[in-house]
């Protein structure tokens, strides 16, 4: 039998949730980027090119435009406990089926069914985080259920792109699988079992759409984060064939990216309970640097590195996004919850989608890093729009209140 896992005080323990919650997030991270740095040898197992193989990033990546709405709607009013099962049962399956695939048709196939419960889960592990959260602690709360990806990123793909280079993908996958089953456990043990306080109610969360500010706030994901996957899929291919390093190396630089997003999701989590908008906005600009800067640093490795590492960092706009529309929001959560990881993978087909278009036109890899500085710059603008519209709603308020 499932218990509630109260802390001294009687109250549930907050920090044991949040670890559990962080550790499906791990294997979501896993799941979806350790199969960029993989692309080399998705291509040499099925005789494909590299475009050819990106369709299996982009499947996962439609897999969670098209589950997260319908998922988080239909369990909306489910408990947490039992949604969350749902979804790692899912994860544990597709990812097994991942790992069989024999030809390339079945693993884009495949990776589409594992994209459908990534952003339910993130959805509801998200929200269960804010339920849980003090006052003024919100944004820090949600970073670190968000932080599992972030580690995933430093630990799960610099260990999974070695074992894919010495063993095979597969076990990559496989692991993954085993991995949601393990959660699947921990849940069930550790996350109480409880009713929802808020009833969700269909028209509430459909009129999430009407809300012309949720549409601009997601337009910085869907534009300015697109340069993150663009750069982020094509770094096997740079150190590769332009820097010209060894095939170990690019498991370093997936640790100076996992480091980067770990740290800048901490921080940028804090800086939110402050000022999310703000914070989004220097977050951007700083972002189009780097991205520019990724374009010459390709050529030394140590450069690339630190690069990789300040790209990484702007993985905690997630946390400030998601944030900027509950503020925004206050009814239709279970909906946010779902936008916004439609928003980020439709970003990440997007990118890697726009810098292979780049590539196929002749571009070095290194070169997705101008095609990733533009996304930057148009995420960067959406901002600007969101930043005026939020001002203007605040002065209106405030002149009512007199």
């Amino acid at each position: 039998m499932a218990v509630d896992t109260p802390s001294p005080s009687g109250q549930p323990n907050r920090t044991a949730i949040l670890i559990v919650l962080a550790l499906g997030t791990f294997i979501l991270g896993l799941s979806e980027f350790s199969m960029m740095p993989m692309l080399p040898l998705i291509s040499e197992a099925f005789g494909s090119t590299p475009s050819q193989s990106g369709y299996a990033i982009s499947a996962y990546a439609l897999g969670v435009v098209v589950g997260a709405p319908i998922l988080m709607l239909a369990t909306a009013n489910m408990r947490k406990r039992r949604a969350l099962l749902l979804f790692l049962s899912l994860m544990c399956i597709s990812n097994s089926l991942s790992a069989l695939a024999t030809s390339l048709e079945q693993l884009v196939l495949f990776r589409f069914l594992s994209g459908l419960p990534h952003g339910a889960y993130f959805g509801a592990a998200l929200l269960l985080a804010s339920d849980i959260a003090p006052q003024g602690k919100r944004a820090s709360f949600m970073s670190k259920v968000f932080m599992g990806l972030t580690v995933a990123t430093i630990v799960g793909v610099p260990v999974v792109t070695l074992v894919g280079q010495n063993l095979s993908w597969r076990y990559c996958l496989a692991g993954a699988g085993v991995l949601a089953f393990i959660a699947f456990i921990f849940v069930y043990y550790v996350v109480p079992n409880v009713k929802n306080t808020h009833k969700s109610n269909l028209l509430n969360e459909l009129g999430v759409l009407k809300n012309k500010l949720v549409w601009s706030i997601l337009g910085i994901v869907i534009i300015g984060f697109g340069g993150v996957f663009c750069i982020y899929t094509y770094v096997a291919d740079t150190i590769l064939d332009v820097t010209q390093s060894p095939a170990y190396t690019i498991s370093i630089a997936m640790v100076m990216f996992g480091i980067g997003s770990t740290l800048g999701n901490y921080l940028l989590g804090k800086a939110a309970d402050k000022s999310a908008i703000k914070t989004t906005g220097l977050t951007l600009a700083s972002t189009i640097i780097f991205a520019f800067a990724y374009v010459s640093a390709s050529y030394n490795i140590y450069l690339l590195y630190l690069v990789i590492f300040f790209i990484g960092c702007s993985l905690g706009l997630s946390t400030l996004v998601q944030t900027l529309l509950m503020d925004v929001s206050p009814n239709g959560h279970a909906m946010i919850g779902a936008l916004v990881q439609c928003a980020f993978n439709i970003a990440n087909a997007i990118g890697p989608w726009v810098g292979g278009i780049a590539i196929a036109q002749g571009a070095q890899p290194n070169q997705t890093g101008y095609v990733a500085g533009a996304l930057f710059l148009g995420g960067l603008f959406m901002w600007w729009l969101s930043f005026i519209q939020i001002n203007n709603n605040n002065a209106k308020q405030t002149a009512a209140a007199y």
